[in-house]
């Protein structure tokens, strides 16, 4: 079994949400244009200020969404 790993990316400021929740829709698109065996996406608000959008992918794909999409962060995803 291969593990999953979240990449997120950050955003900041007033708009944080708001473009979180865009950015959430071209990880979609992104997922759906490459034929991604990857379903699991969103964007969570953190503060007033501070919102992330995220996708799941498994080790064997990590790299290759890295370097295309170039998240801030990385975590190992538990759910």
């Amino acid at each position: 079994m291969s593990r999953k790993i979240k990449l997120i990316w950050d955003f900041r400021g007033p708009a944080a949400a708001k473009t979180a929740e865009h950015h959430e829709i071209h990880l979609k698109e992104y997922i759906q244009i490459e034929k991604l065996p990857l379903s699991i996406t969103g964007f969570s608000v953190q503060g007033e200020m501070q919102a992330i959008a995220f996708m799941v992918v498994t080790d064997e794909h990590m790299i290759a969404v890295r370097d295309a999409l170039k998240p801030h962060r990385g975590e190992l995803y538990e759910g």
